[in-house]
């Protein structure tokens, strides 16, 4: 139910203003489509059983994927991997009972529920961007992070990706 509502609020949201703050009052510029509070939480991406799984995936897709344990995007077509370490692991259980919903899917941007871009959250706005949860030290300060995990490393200005095991962080 919870999550209902919070699905809910984003897509009103979406609706009336084109950008959504979550865990903070409102959104840093007009640049931005969703941006994140500064609590030590990292952003979840969704876990797929593998990326073979992900019909009609468009660049710039990022997944979980549960076979390989790896946090994985995707450029040109093909899957790239982000989490390097290959001895990832996740503890899957806590989704066991629940059940997919394929419809399932939240648009931020000024096209709102018409836009036909496949995934479970789709940022449409060509003229803004996503703001990561920005965490100082996410290895040390995120408690128990949940395999999957994403966030901006503030303290080395780094993209940090957690497989499950041990973080992987990613430099531009």
């Amino acid at each position: 139910m919870k999550n209902i509502f919070i699905l809910l609020s984003i897509s009103i949201a979406t609706c009336v203003h084109s950008q959504v703050a979550i865990g903070k009052d409102n959104v840093t510029n007009n640049s931005v489509s969703l941006e994140f509070g500064s609590a030590n939480k990292g952003l979840l991406l969704p876990w797929v059983t593998s990326t073979a799984s992900v019909a009609g995936a468009v660049d710039g897709t990022i997944i979980y994927d549960l076979i390989e344990k790896k946090v994985k995007y995707l450029k040109d077509g093909n899957w790239f991997d982000l989490s390097v370490d290959n001895t990832g692991k996740v503890i899957n259980n806590v989704q066991d009972a629940l059940s997919e919903n394929p419809s399932a899917k939240v648009v931020i941007g000024s096209d709102g529920i018409s836009n036909p871009t496949p995934g479970i959250l789709v940022l449409s706005d060509t003229d803004k961007a996503m703001v990561l949860p920005k965490v100082e030290s996410p290895h040390l300060n995120i408690i128990n992070p949940a395999a999957g995990m994403i966030a901006y490393d503030t303290a080395s200005r780094q993209l940090a990706v957690f497989n499950g095991t041990v973080w992987s962080f990613w430099k531009p």
